[in-house]
């Protein structure tokens, strides 16, 4: 039995950061309802990634919506806004990331709902909160790399702002969610009330960035330096830190004792002795590292860079990743079936609870599939 089974939670939310907690609370043994508009469904079963799709909605959607229900209602309607009530009743958790004032605007603002059910735990994600000018702008991925200051941390120094290549506020926005949702879980055992739970994209993009800003605020404001060659890797972090490239493919260094790295290679660094300079001069520490380790392969760098304890590994592409044996051994993969026998492959939860693994085989619903059974289950004796 998983942890949250038994517990039904409201899907209101789209695009990534709230769909991305769903998935997680499904994973854990939540019924997990989405409610979507009818015929076009949830706005992201339409937003592509390399233009894949599957039965009309895209991979995108797929890759977070899997174990999920879908209920189609028109929240403009008053008959479905009624029956949309009779299900807030019967459930445990309801999440939303609507702009602010759209949930007060139908009656189903947090105060609203614990008229209707006072055990809710009604959770909510905006950009930048729900006071302010920026209140009602719109709060996208790639905008909150942007304004946070996190595109100044990936890439080289001449490349000037980078954003990550994934959706590093979403989702990590999302995982913020998860733990506010299971914390005020347990907020109401103790006090038998619902419980307002509250996120943020700017909050949680800040939050990752932690060591970051902490560095910023207590270092006369000293904003981050990331080297100038290639394969720098953290603005905050002395050489040997970085990716380099062997004969044959590339090898990531980690931290570690410098001088002792460097006669394990055969480099002559003693004029580094000093700590400080680890730091830095770590540029031209890099260039003449990566001088060295192209003189080999990477697999003979890394026996003999392990053998010594250094922290250090080959760099792979997603292919050379699914060849890998750990793969397979931690079962790391998983089929889904959609309704109508078509599989999809995807990953699975990365938890695993009394050692066993939490994998799930259904695909993502499309838009209404389950509105019989939810009538039949919630709505006729309601």
């Amino acid at each position: 039995m998983r942890p949250l089974e038994g517990l039904v939670a409201l899907e209101f939310c789209q695009f990534l950061a709230g769909p991305s907690a769903g998935l997680k609370l499904a994973d854990l043994g939540a019924r997990v309802i989405k409610i979507e508009r009818p015929v076009k469904g949830e706005a992201c079963r339409q937003l592509s990634i390399k233009d894949l799709f599957v039965d009309d909605s895209s991979l995108l959607f797929h890759t977070i919506n899997r174990n999920k229900e879908s209920f189609a209602a028109d929240l403009k309607n008053p008959e479905d806004l009624i029956l949309i009530k009779k299900l807030i009743a019967q459930a445990d958790i309801m999440t939303h990331n609507f702009r602010p004032g759209v949930m007060e605007k139908i009656g189903l603002d947090f105060n609203e709902t614990l008229s209707i059910n006072p055990k809710i735990i009604y959770g909510t994600i905006t950009g930048y909160g729900d006071k302010g000018p920026w209140a009602k702008k719109p709060g996208q991925d790639l905008l909150l790399q942007s304004l946070s200051g996190l595109s100044w941390l990936s890439g080289r120094k001449s490349q000037e702002p980078v954003p990550f290549g994934l959706a590093v506020a979403d989702l990590m926005c999302g995982n913020h969610f998860v733990q506010g949702i299971l914390a005020a879980l347990l907020k109401r055992v103790k006090t038998g009330k619902g419980v307002l739970v509250e996120v943020s994209l700017l909050e949680s993009v800040l939050d990752v960035q932690f060591e970051a800003l902490t560095s910023f605020l207590n270092d006369g404001g000293q904003l981050p330096e990331r080297g100038d060659i290639k394969g720098s890797a953290h603005a905050f972090l002395s050489a040997p830190y970085g990716v380099y490239q062997t004969q044959d493919g590339f090898l990531s260094l980690a931290m570690g004792d410098l001088l002792f790295i460097g006669n394990t290679l055969g480099v002559d660094l003693k004029k580094y002795s000093e700590k400080q300079l680890w730091f830095e001069k770590r540029d031209e520490i890099r260039a003449i590292l990566a001088g060295k380790l192209l003189t080999q392969t990477a697999d003979y760098w890394t026996t003999l860079l392990q053998k010594e304890g250094i922290w250090c590994g080959k760099v792979f592409n997603y292919e050379e990743l699914d060849n890998q044996p750990f793969v397979k051994e931690l079962e790391l993969k998983q089929t889904v079936k959609n309704s109508d026998g078509e599989t999809l492959v995807t990953t699975r939860s990365p938890i695993q609870l009394d050692g066993k693994i939490l994998k799930s085989t259904k695909a993502a619903p499309k838009v209404g599939e389950d509105n019989s059974k939810i009538h039949e289950q919630f709505l006729n004796n309601a």
